[in-house]
């Protein structure tokens, strides 16, 4: 099928799609997607939760509710150093229904000079995150669902792609506003921050 149209969902004011109406596959070539039995069996769990739960349960309750629906035994938890504490509470939680293995965002001790990274102070050694490492450590542990708290953007993109457990995201880091990135939609200053200065 030639594609005509890249996708601009954001900006489509009717979303027919809700309705049943497909715009970009009219030979239905992304339902073929869910036939990877994978795929389909965490679309299904997904979906079964968002059914029972909607608007009743937490995301940490929602994260337990689908690896139990999955069945899975050994949930991976990958997390920034700077989130330590809310990393030790959520494995905490976790471990009541699972067995935990979690990596903190420095393993391995790597120096950012090594790769040449720049450096956020120039004084002294400075260690670098390692999400590479971080999902190779929880591949070669057969997690079965990997939890993201809080690793830096891109970071998370790496370690998504490495990963070959699936990746959910529990808490997505935000400096600034205390990992509430929703903050800068529903301010309308830090809109317009982004308008004039980026």
């Amino acid at each position: 099928m030639e594609k005509t149209i890249s996708p601009r969902c954001a900006q489509c004011e009717s979303k027919e799609c809700r309705d049943g109406r497909d715009c970009f596959s009219k030979d239905g070539n992304h339902r073929q997607l869910y036939q990877d039995s994978d795929i389909a069996e965490l679309h299904r769990a997904a979906s079964a939760i968002e059914a029972r739960f909607y608007k009743k349960e937490t995301r940490l309750g929602e994260v337990i509710l689908l690896a139990k629906q999955l069945q899975y035994q050994r949930i991976g938890l990958a997390f920034c150093i700077g989130l330590s504490e809310e990393a030790k509470i959520i494995d905490e939680i976790l471990s009541k229904h699972f067995e935990v293995v979690s990596v903190c965002c420095k393993v391995c001790g790597i120096d950012k000079k090594d790769f040449d990274l720049p450096q956020i102070s120039s004084k002294g050694r400075e260690v670098m995150c390692n999400p590479a490492g971080q999902a190779q450590l929880l591949n070669e542990e057969k997690t079965q669902l990997n939890v993201l708290c809080g690793l830096c953007v891109g970071h998370d993109a790496i370690f998504a792609k490495v990963s070959d457990a699936p990746v959910t995201t529990l808490i997505a880091k935000d400096r600034v506003l205390a990992h509430n990135p929703a903050g800068a939609i529903y301010s309308r200053y830090i809109r317009k921050h982004f308008n004039e200065n980026i």
